[in-house]
C-alpha cells in the first residue's frame, strides 16, 4: 500500500529528483529509488510511503515490554511493527526487519484500532522496527484511535526533524526514546548515521510538550559502558528531568556484533548505582535481579510497584490518593 509522503520538495525538476525531509538523514531519492529507509520512494518525481500500513509484526505485550513503566503500569497494549529503519546499528535487536524486507500484511487504520477495541488494549505500539519512518500511517491510526479513547506509544530511536517531530506530538501520548549513547563516534560508527544531537533535542522537546517519556540506553562492553560513558549520559537526562524513568539494557551479542560478550551484570550494577544518586526512577532490563525492576518511592524507598520481569505483581500506589506515595505522600509520577 502507497500514500503520499509527507515532508519534502523537489530536488531537480527535470530529472524527478526528490529530497526527503522527515529525518536529518534527508535523503536524495531519485526517481525510481527508495530511501535509506526502505519504505519512502520516488515515483515519478513524487515522494510516496510505500510501506504504509503494512504491517511485519503484531501482538498484544505487557506494556512494561517496551520498556514503560510510569505509563498504565500492569496494562496490555497492542503492538505493531513495519519493515525498515533510518539507521544501520551492527548490533540490532530485531534486524531481520529493521535492516531487510520481510512479508507484510497490510492493516488499514480503522482495522487496526478496531483490533485494540476487540483485545481490550490500553491502545496501539508502533515499535520492533523504526515507527517514525511510518509517519503517514501513525498520524491516520492516531486520529481514529483518539475517537475511541485509545493512548498511542513509539519506541523510537528519536531520530526526525523538528517540523514532522511538533506535527506528531499532539498525536503520541507516550514514547520511550533509545539513547544509544552519548558520543558522536559511537553513532557514527555503530550505527551508520550521527545523529546524535537530533536524539538530544527530540527527548528534550517530548517531555517539554508534556507527552510522557521513558528514555533507554543499551550499555555494550568496550563501547559505551566506561564510568564517564554512563556518568555524561546520567548528567545530561537528569538536567531535562530527574523524573524521567530511565531503563539500562544487557547487550547480547547480535546480528554483526557477535564478538563482543554480554554486558557484565557488574557494569549494569555500577550504572544503575551512579543513576540513583541523581535520577529518581532507574531500571535494568535484559537481565533479571530481585528489584531492579521495581518503583521505589525516592523519598522514603518504599517498594510501590512489585514487578517481575515484565509483569507487574502489586501496585500500591494504583488507586492511592492522587499518584502519591501511601507512606511518606510523595508525588511519584505514573500515569494509570
Amino acid at each position: 500500500m502507497k500514500q503520499d509522503a509527507r515532508f519534502w520538495k523537489v530536488l531537480d525538476h527535470g530529472r524527478n529528483k526528490v529530497v526527503c525531509l522527515l529525518c536529518p538523514r534527508e535523503c536524495v531519492v531519485a526517481a525510481g529509488k527508495g530511501g535509506f529507509c526502505r519504505v519512502r520512494a520516488n515515483e515519478e518525481g513524487s515522494l510516496y510511503s510505500v510501506g504504509y500500513g503494512e504491517t511485519v509484526s503484531l501482538a498484544m505485550d505487557p506494556i512494561e515490554k517496551k520498556p514503560l513503566y510510569h505509563f498504565y503500569p500492569g496494562s496490555n497494549i497492542l503492538s505493531v511493527g513495519c519493515n525498515g529503519c533510518n539507521l544501520a546499528c551492527i548490533f540490532c535487536q530485531n534486524w531481520q526487519i529493521s535492516q531487510s524486507d520481510v512479508p507484510t500484511r497490510y492493516i488499514p487504520p480503522d482495522k487496526l484500532v478496531g483490533m485494540c477495541l476487540d483485545y481490550n488494549s490500553v491502545g496501539v505500539a508502533f515499535t520492533y522496527s523504526e515507527p517514525l519512518i511510518w509517519f503517514e500511517y501513525i498520524v491516520d491510526v492516531a486520529e481514529e484511535a483518539k475517537t475511541k479513547g485509545l493512548k498511542v506509544v513509539l519506541v523510537t530511536n528519536g531520530i526526525i526533524n523538528r517540523e514532522p517531530l511538533e506535527e506528531l506530538l499532539p498525536y503520541v501520548d507516550a514514547m520511550n526514546v533509545d539513547l544509544k549513547s552519548m558520543r558522536h563516534d559511537f553513532y557514527k560508527r555503530l550505527c551508520l548515521g550521527d545523529f546524535l544531537d537530533t536524539v538530544l533535542n527530540t527527548i528534550k522537546r517530548v517531555h517539554e510538550s508534556g507527552t510522557w517519556i521513558e528514555v533507554t540506553n543499551l550499555i555494550i562492553p568496550g563501547h559505551n559502558d566506561s564510568r564517564e560513558d554512563i556518568r555524561e549520559l546520567i548528567d545530561w537526562l537528569a538536567s531535562i528531568s530527574p523524573d524521567i524513568p530511565l531503563h539500562f539494557s544487557r547487550f547480547f551479542p547480535h546480528y554483526r556484533l557477535t564478538d563482543v560478550p554480554p554486558t557484565p551484570v557488574s557494569t549494569l550494577a555500577m550504572a544503575r548505582e551512579m543513576a540513583l544518586g541523581k535520577m529518581k526512577f532507574v531500571y535494568v532490563g535484559n537481565v533479571w535481579k530481585r528489584g531492579w525492576d521495581c518503583t521505589y518511592c525516592p523519598d522514603c524507598g518504599r517498594v510501590l510497584i512489585e514487578r517481575e520481569g515484565y509483569l507487574q505483581v502489586i501496585n500500591h500506589i494504583g488507586h492511592v490518593g492522587d499518584g502519591c506515595c501511601p507512606g511518606c505522600g510523595e508525588f511519584i509520577p505514573v500515569i494509570t
